[in-house]
């Protein structure tokens, strides 16, 4: 046999002709996206040859300019349709540049820059010989209470790579609601996870509990990961498919050709429910409803602060963002199927986030435990299945968000010789103390409770309204009665800083750099805007709240 005979049993003649296409990239509608990604990869080089005593202030330009940057590519694409008329799938299917995701995305940025506002307050604590200092770690690298780490704090280093940091985890954010494929979904879920629970871990004071939460939320969060990537396996094998468009048309039964391959698996319903049945458990986590929700109380308390106001805020915009698009673009023809579940984790996540934070004795903890009564509250909009429903879930994240980051940003100021003071019965008295800090976080946890003239009450309403339209009208009873619930313990601390005695030894309040102040001021504005005139963000909402198939 001939060498070119035996050659050919193993390799054939190649077509001349057909050629490896090169993938079609739209880069400019996902300018916000990597216009974030390349300010993190600078802000990386500029810790590897920026000499440090420069870094910080670097860093933070860094941040602030790449996220104002990204917010305007966000409106010039709207303004350009693309959240309307325009919509469409881009990047070779990946992606889907429509309202809600355009919505949700500029959310993301304007709640991070608010955020970074918190990260770079440096005012707040004494200074540490002659060096101002922040809420982290001197050198996150060494071990608590060790030499290395009184050396580092006395040589006044900071950990400014906070700041890349919080950019990769936007860039997740920024991706995880607007995915259309499962693999993308999933990449977006490891980028934003991944930079939350190293920030988790790097408080200056109480660092044992800090790297406590951040270990928490890693085990935890990876555990959750296993089971997003498993039900991403279960669904490839029961549509032959990845993409979001695909796999909705197997589930409604309009396919137009079968691979022989997947003829066997394909349209097998186990498959199906398991697999959706665990991706949406993967965001539940994310969103922190009962029962995926053990992470939330000592994760918010352990990490630092301005972290903790971040990661409430943007977290539950990316996450539920994600679950909208899972439900009612992926799994619509499934309504029956997941609705009833939808309806018991919605319930419980309200009653018992709102039911144990009455017990709670930690400002932090109460605030954690508030945001799981919230994930419930919006989960009523999801259920609504209706445009109305994904409108008002877009509406009530946007103005949650900002009352979270205000909330938490004036936690940072009530301060003792340990840090900041989080036990609820050092803010008594604060009323008296200092006005003004009693007032603003009065008007926060007013919003958090749904009182009229905030935006916590349109926000509550709007997903009450859509959730009964919808024909859910027991789970808006159920609704109604938590929010009485929670309104009990947010007017308790209410009567506590006003009403009570200041003690002789009680927290003092540090008076905050213009940074702090623009957060808590931003806020207040919006808490007190969409409160009063909600009706042109709704409109907005309602525009966006159309999704692209």
């Amino acid at each position: 046999m001939s060498a070119a005979a035996v050659h050919s049993l193993w390799t054939t003649a190649a077509d001349p002709i057909a050629k490896i296409g090169a993938p079609k990239i739209e880069y400019g509608q996902l300018s916000p996206t990597l216009i974030v990604v390349g300010a993190a990869i600078v802000g990386v080089l500029v810790e590897a040859f920026v000499p440090r005593r420069s870094r910080y202030y670097a860093q933070v330009f860094v941040s602030v300019v790449a996220l104002c940057a990204a917010f305007a590519a966000v409106v010039v694409l709207a303004a350009g349709g693309y959240g309307t008329t325009k919509a469409h799938i881009a990047a070779m299917g990946a992606i889907a540049v429509d309202g809600p995701s355009l919505f949700l995305q500029g959310t993301i940025l304007l709640s991070a820059l608010v955020g970074l506002f918190t990260f770079a307050e440096r005012r707040l604590d004494p200074e540490a010989h002659g060096n101002r200092v922040d809420s982290f770690a001197a050198q996150a690298s060494s071990v608590p209470g060790s030499d290395s780490e009184k050396a580092a704090v006395k040589a006044g280093f900071t950990t400014t790579e906070v700041f890349p940091l919080l950019l990769f985890a936007v860039a997740g954010m920024l991706v995880f609601p607007s995915a259309n494929d499962l693999l993308t979904l999933f990449v977006a879920l490891e980028v934003f996870s991944l930079p939350l629970y190293l920030l988790c871990a790097l408080a200056r004071r109480k660092r044992l509990m800090s790297q406590e939460a951040a270990v928490k939320y890693f085990l935890l969060g990876a555990f959750a990961s296993a089971f997003t990537l498993f039900g991403i396996a279960l669904l490839y094998g029961y549509a032959g498919s990845v993409s979001y468009t695909t796999i909705a048309r197997v589930v409604e039964g309009n396919v137009p050709s079968v691979d022989p391959a997947l003829a066997n698996t394909m349209g097998n319903d186990a498959l199906l429910l398991i697999g959706a049945a665990m991706v949406v458990m993967g965001l539940l986590f994310k969103v922190g409803a009962v029962p995926f929700h053990m992470w939330t109380p000592d994760v918010y308390q352990g990490a630092p602060t301005p972290v903790t106001g971040f990661m409430a805020a943007a977290t539950k915009v990316a996450a539920f963002g994600a679950l909208l698009r899972l439900l009612y673009v992926v799994l619509p023809g499934m309504r029956w199927d997941w609705r009833p579940v939808m309806w018991g984790v919605a319930i419980i996540t309200m009653l018992g986030g709102a039911i144990v934070a009455i017990t709670q004795t930690d400002i932090k903890r109460l605030l954690a435990y508030s945001s799981i009564a919230h994930a419930g509250f919006i989960l009523a909009g999801v259920i609504a299945t209706s445009k109305d429903g994904v409108s008002s879930v877009l509406f009530y994240l946007a103005a949650y968000s900002f009352v979270t980051i205000g909330a938490f940003a004036v936690v940072t100021l009530v301060r003792d010789a340990g840090g900041e003071a989080t036990h609820l019965s050092k803010w008594a008295g604060l009323g008296r103390r200092s006005p003004l800090v009693a007032a603003v976080f009065a008007v926060f946890l007013l919003a958090f409770a749904g009182i009229p003239l905030t935006s916590g009450f349109a926000g509550k309403f709007a997903v009450f309204k859509a959730a009964a339209e919808g024909g859910a009208a027991p789970l808006v009873v159920i609704g109604v009665i938590s929010s009485a619930v929670a309104a009990f313990f947010y007017i308790r601390v209410i009567v506590l800083m006003f009403f009570s005695e200041p003690r002789p030894e009680g927290p003092t309040v540090a008076v905050p750099s213009p940074l702090t102040m623009t957060a808590i001021g931003v806020g207040v504005a919006v808490t007190v805007v969409l409160g009063v005139a909600p009706q042109y963000f709704l409109d907005l909402a309602n525009q966006a709240g159309v999704f692209v198939r």
